[in-house]
């Protein structure tokens, strides 16, 4: 008869990371599942203090203080934990007291479930649903709106030549230019209706990333904008859209800039191959998947507006139609990708997109051929 397996073995094999501290704060003891998740090692470890690991900001180091001090457990939902080497993960945290009798400090317990892949399939679920109502919405809009616009322009045109005072021409005129842009909105939104079949060939992703960041740099906003490269050599060239992916990660890298207040700070441009979490084909069966990452030095992104962001029309920007993130979302869902925008807690904001290398083939019966 084989011996009863020992507490460490049974925890090791537990998939949610386990950590135990003293009241110091200090490591005492930690299982495989959280050393994958600080990419550290038990016997470097150990001894340590979680803010060495996690770094003296972290949030979870308000919530072991809390405990610390009213001794009483508590829970936080998808917090951001950044991995020096690998994609960052979002864990939902669980922090106990330890506590002897009488009612006396010993530490805590931090338990580190990981919810990457429970959150991105909620965010992919969400966003197919999402997606498919839009196209609903411009069907519609575009009946209803777009014929009355024509008429509204012509009437305009007409005044406009009719009249002979000057401020009547300018309020024809401005009439005109709103009709335009009212129109141009609605051609927008009309792309998730229309479901264009993407023009696909081999694509050098980094060469891409590089022809963006030279059309930010250009801008008068990003003049003092330190644009960071750090891209894996290995990843090969994939079949996509170069027009489309281009016109996401565009908008991506001026969000990044534009979220720096007074036009300073680090835009933060990173690719690699996901090692977890990865996209699933048809089958189900995991696919090779590229990570593109958008990090930048603002304020953050909140809970609060990140699942409206990629909402038409809802905006931060001054001046913004609303419908960037949406659209780049959408062409990142066509090419069989995902995209999502990472909570963070006031350290910068940060939005992955994940690519599979070998997309499978579209259905040829779909959509329409891009003008």
């Amino acid at each position: 008869m084989q011996p009863p397996p020992s507490l460490h073995e049974v925890f090791d094999a537990v998939l949610d990371g386990m950590i135990a501290l003293c009241p110091e704060g200090n490591i005492v003891w930690i299982n495989e599942p959280a050393c994958q998740m600080l990419d550290t090692s038990r016997e470097s470890g150990l001894g340590r203090s979680l803010a060495d690991l996690m770094g003296k900001t972290h949030p979870i180091l308000d919530l072991v203080t809390a405990v610390q001090l009213n001794h009483r457990p508590t829970v936080e939902g998808e917090i951001p934990l950044d991995r020096p080497f690998r994609t960052a993960q979002v864990v939902d945290v669980s922090v106990s007291p330890l506590l002897s009798r009488p009612l006396e400090a010993r530490g805590v317990v931090l338990i580190l479930r990981d919810r990457t892949a429970f959150a991105d399939l909620h965010d992919e679920a969400a966003q197919r649903e999402r997606l498919a109502s839009y196209g609903q919405i411009a069907a519609g809009i575009a009946h209803e709106v777009k014929n009355p616009l024509g008429g509204i322009r012509g009437a305009a045109e007409l005044l406009q030549l009719r009249v002979e005072d000057e401020r009547g021409r300018k309020t024809a005129q401005l009439i005109v230019r709103e009709v335009d842009r009212i129109s141009g909105l609605v051609d927008e939104l009309m792309v998730f209706a229309r479901g264009e079949v993407l023009e696909t060939r081999q694509v050098n992703l980094h060469q891409l990333l590089d022809e963006v960041i030279e059309l930010v740099q250009a801008e008068p906003t990003a003049q003092d904008i330190l644009f960071e490269k750090v891209y894996d050599p290995s990843i090969p060239e994939l079949p996509a859209d170069p027009d489309r992916l281009k016109q996401v990660f565009l908008n991506l890298a001026q969000n990044g800039v534009q979220a720096m207040e007074g036009g300073r700070g680090a835009l933060t441009i990173s690719t690699g191959m996901a090692l977890e979490n990865r996209l699933k084909g048809k089958g189900g069966r995991q696919q090779p998947t590229v990570v593109i990452c958008f990090e930048d030095e603002g304020p953050g992104i909140s809970a609060a507006i990140k699942d409206q962001l990629s909402t038409p029309f809802f905006t931060t920007k001054i001046g913004g139609t609303g419908l960037g993130l949406s659209v780049a979302r959408h062409w990142v869902s066509r090419h069989g990708g995902r995209l999502r925008i990472d909570v963070s807690h006031g350290t910068g904001g940060r939005v992955r997109v994940k690519l599979p290398l070998f997309p499978e083939a579209a259905d040829p019966t779909k959509g329409e051929k891009k003008p």
